[in-house]
C-alpha cells in the first residue's frame, strides 16, 4: 500500500524491503504497533484480537457475527483467522467521536497514522450491512462518510489525510501541500470509494440524513470538477506532482504533469490505486469504477435531493466516459482475444498487465463495474491469471498478482482474494482460500504481500484493509452457502 514501508514479522524480511528500497536504513524496520498485537500461533485457540479494553471500537452485532461463523467453521486455523481479521479495521484503526455535535470517524489505514480515502472506504464496507442491526456501528459508518466528504471540500486532489494541520513527511513533495494532507497523489479511486460507501449505507439504513446539507452537494461539484478538469481537454489542469526521491514509481515526469495524454473523453490519473505512478495516464479500472461511482451519485442526487441538474450532469460525464471506454479500453490479444488494457494515452497506445491493489483489472466485476459474465473481461481475468500479466508471479508457496510498489515475486493476498470474489468455480474458490490459510506465516493475519517461495518473507503485518476484507470474503462465501467448502479445507 503505502510508500512509507514499515515491515516486521521474520528477519527474512528485510530480504523483499531492500530489494524494493535498497537505501533504506535497518531503524526503518521498526514498526509502529499500537495495540495490535501479531504473534506465530502455538495453536488456534487464542485470539490475536487486542484485549478488550485496547480495542478502539466495539460493535454488539460484530461481536454477534463473530461468534456466529466461528460455530459454523469446522476448521480451527479458518475460523481464528476469520476472527483475528474480520474485526481488525474496528479493533485497531477506527477513531469515532462526535465534532462539533455530529458524527465523525477518523480511520487509519494500519500502521501509517493518516486516512487513505480508498483504504477507510473499503475498510469500513464489510460492517455496512450490520448498520441496521447496531445504532453505534451506524453512527461510525456515518461518520466515516462525513470525514470523507471534509476531506474531498479540503483537497479533492489528496488521497491521504492528517488528523488534523500536523503535516508530516511529504510536506515538501512540489505540489500544493498544506498541514491537513498526508499525501497529495492524484487518484481517480479517491473520489470514487467515498461515494461507493455512501450509496451503500444509504440504501442499506435508509439514512437520507448525510445528503440533506449542503456538504454534500459541494461534495459532488468538487468530484466533477476535478474530473472534468483531469479530462484535460482545454488544458493541463491545476495538478502536478514531484517528488526528490530515487523511487521513479513516486514521481511523474515532465514536470510533474505525467507522459502526455489525448483528450478523448476519459480521466488522466496521475497515481494508482497502489499509490504508484501511472505510465499511461488513463487507468482503465479506475475509469470504470469512475462510471458506476457517477450513476450511484446520480442516483442519490435524483432520489434524495430532487436535484436534477447536478444529477444529470454526473450521468452525462459517465456516459461520455463509458463511451471512451468502449473506443479505447479495449485490446484485442492474439492469445485471449478481446480484453481491457490497464492505461491507455488516447494516442493508441496500450499497457497490458494488471496491478493487485483494487481497483484492478481483475477486481472490476467485484466493485460491479463490469458483468462477471462479460466476455471481454472474462477473457481478462484470464490473462492477468497467467504468466502473460508481467505482474503475476507463481512460486513453491503461491501464485497472484503483484506491482512495482513492492516489487519482483511479491504476490499481494489481495489478488487471491479478488481472483476468489469474482469467481464462478468452487475448485477455484478452494484454491484460494487454501492459499491465503498458507501464506499468513502462522500469524492469522493477511499481509500486503508474501513471496512467492517463501510466506515467511513478506511486507505489512498489519494491513487492515486485507484483514477485514478476508472477513468479507468468508461472509459473502458462507452467505451462497459454500459453508461445506470451507469445511472440507
Amino acid at each position: 500500500m503505502k510508500k512509507t514501508l514499515k515491515i516486521a514479522g521474520a528477519a527474512t524480511v528485510a530480504t523483499a524491503f531492500f530489494l524494493c528500497c535498497p537505501q533504506a536504513k535497518a531503524a526503518n524496520l521498526v514498526m509502529e504497533r499500537d495495540n495490535t498485537t501479531v504473534r506465530v500461533a502455538a495453536d488456534y485457540t487464542q485470539t490475536n484480537r487486542p484485549p478488550v479494553p485496547e480495542r478502539l471500537f466495539s460493535s454488539k452485532a460484530i461481536e454477534k457475527e463473530i461468534v456466529r461463523i466461528k460455530k459454523l467453521l469446522t476448521n480451527p486455523k479458518l475460523a481464528w483467522m476469520f476472527e483475528n481479521c474480520f474485526p481488525n479495521t474496528l479493533d485497531t484503526t477506527v477513531h469515532y467521536r462526535a465534532i462539533d455535535g455530529d458524527d465523525d470517524t477518523f480511520v487509519y489505514t494500519g500502521d501509517i497514522h493518516a486516512m487513505w480515502l480508498r483504504d477507510s472506504g473499503a475498510q469500513v464496507w464489510p460492517y455496512v450491512s450490520f448498520a441496521k442491526k447496531d445504532e453505534e456501528l451506524r453512527r461510525m459508518i456515518r461518520g466515516v462518510i462525513l470525514r470523507q466528504f471534509k476531506c474531498i471540500l479540503l483537497d479533492p486532489y489528496a488521497n491521504a489525510f492528517n488528523d488534523g494541520p500536523v503535516g508530516g513527511e511529504w510536506q515538501k513533495d512540489l505540489t500544493k501541500m498544506i498541514p491537513e494532507l498526508h499525501e497529495r497523489k492524484w487518484e481517480i479511486d479517491s473520489l470514487c470509494y467515498p461515494l461507493r460507501l455512501a450509496y451503500e449505507y444509504w440504501k442499506v439504513t435508509g439514512d437520507k440524513s448525510i445528503f440533506t446539507n449542503e456538504q454534500w452537494l459541494e461534495t459532488v461539484r468538487s468530484i466533477l470538477r476535478t474530473f472534468k478538469e483531469q479530462q484535460r481537454k482545454n488544458d493541463l489542469g491545476p495538478y502536478k506532482f514531484q517528488r526528490v526521491t530515487a523511487v521513479s514509481t513516486d514521481t511523474q515526469p515532465n514536470y510533474g504533469w505525467g507522459n502526455p495524454i489525448k483528450p478523448v473523453g476519459l480521466i488522466a490519473s496521475a497515481f494508482r490505486p497502489s499509490d504508484d505512478a501511472t505510465i499511461l495516464q488513463f487507468l482503465i479500472p479506475s475509469n470504470f469504477f469512475a462510471v458506476s461511482s457517477l450513476r450511484k451519485a446520480a442516483e442519490i442526487l435524483d432520489k434524495v435531493n430532487q436535484n436534477n441538474d447536478l444529477a444529470k450532469e454526473c450521468t452525462e460525464l459517465a456516459s461520455e466516459v463509458e463511451t471512451a471506454l468502449k473506443q479505447y479500453a479495449v485490446n484485442d490479444h492474439p492469445k485471449y482475444g478481446k480484453i481491457y488494457a490497464f492505461e491507455v494515452d488516447g494516442f493508441g497506445n496500450q499497457l497490458m498487465m494488471d496491478d493487485a491493489n483494487v481497483p484492478s483489472l481483475l477486481a472490476m466485476a467485484y466493485l460491479g463495474d463490469v458483468d462477471i459474465n462479460d466476455p471481454i473481461y472474462q477473457n481478462t481475468r484470464r490473462f492477468v491469471w497467467s504468466e502473460d500479466n508481467p505482474y503475476f508471479f507463481k512460486g513453491k508457496a503461491g501464485e497472484g498478482i503483484g506491482g512495482p510498489h513492492i516489487g519482483y515475486d511479491m504476490v499481494w493476498p489481495m489478488s487471491i482474494m479478488m481472483k476468489a470474489f469474482t469467481s464462478r468455480d468452487d475448485i477455484e474458490i478452494k484454491t484460494c482460500i487454501r492459499m491465503l490459510m498458507d501464506t499468513d506465516n502462522e500469524t492469522g493475519f493477511m499481509h500486503e504481500s508474501f513471496h512467492k517461495d517463501d510466506p515467511s518473507n513478506f511486507t505489512r503485518e498489519w494491513f487492515a484493509w486485507q484483514n477485514t476484507l478476508f472477513g468479507e470474503l468468508i461472509l459473502k462465501l458462507i452467505k451462497e452457502g459454500k459453508t461445506e467448502l470451507l469445511n472440507s479445507l
